[in-house]
């Protein structure tokens, strides 16, 4: 119980050379192309979902919006298949580092703003001032979606690295406590195993959740703005 309950979240290092960008293109691995006339159930699956996810977002998407198809669909594989990984025992998840998730929040949203004040100037500038406004309230009503068009990415941001940490630490705590309880009270810690198995059921959950939440978000920022 003396470990650093943070420790499973810091960058590790090989030989005091950070590997967090081997880690990043790990999921890569688990998506192999195929070169195969006829590919085998799982490549199959895979490519269905895929298809499956891609028709779902692409619904509501203009012919400039479906240029960012193939960008939505490498996002929502990365962080999901990044959350999965991190499940495993003794492994890094880098989608809790918030600076991680800016770095990928930050250039979608600004790449789908500037989309919209290119091609559909008027209708961007129109959301910063709603119809039928009083005069009264325009200047501060212009600083209020200023400021709320700004925090967009970072409430993409915050809320993938607020869930992930979140689910990681239960189960880090409960797992600690169930190991110092099978000393103890055996039926208690059965009970908080069995918990500690529905938690982690729900954070294998949790982490395609977030990783559709994320993309959808910014799949709607881009239907805003094309």
């Amino acid at each position: 119980m003396n470990e650093n309950l943070f420790a499973s979240f810091m960058t590790p290092s090989l030989m005091g050379i950070p590997i967090v960008v081997l880690i990043i293109m790990f999921p890569t691995i688990m998506f192999p192309s195929p070169n195969r006339l006829i590919n085998n159930r799982t490549i199959t699956i895979q490519q269905w979902l895929i298809k499956l996810v891609l028709k779902q977002m692409m619904l509501i998407h203009s012919n400039k919006g479906r240029t960012w198809s193939l960008m939505l669909i490498t996002l929502i594989l990365f962080i999901g298949t990044t959350n999965l990984l991190g499940l495993l025992p003794h492994s890094f998840t880098p989608t809790t580092q918030l600076s991680m998730n800016l770095g990928m929040a930050i250039p979608l949203w600004a790449g789908a703003v500037l989309l919209g004040f290119r091609h559909k100037t008027k209708t961007s500038l129109a959301h910063f001032l709603p119809q039928g406004t009083p005069i009264i309230l325009i200047p501060m009503l212009v600083v209020i979606e200023t400021i709320s068009l700004f925090i967009q990415p970072m409430a993409l941001a915050v809320r993938l690295t607020a869930n992930i940490t979140a689910g990681h630490l239960l189960m880090h705590l409960i797992g600690g406590a169930t190991s110092v309880l099978f000393s103890i009270s055996t039926p208690i810690a059965l009970t908080t195993f069995i918990i500690l198995l529905l938690l982690t059921m729900l954070e294998f959950a949790v982490a395609l959740i977030q990783a559709y939440v994320f993309t959808l978000l910014v799949n709607l920022y881009l239907h805003d703005n094309t």
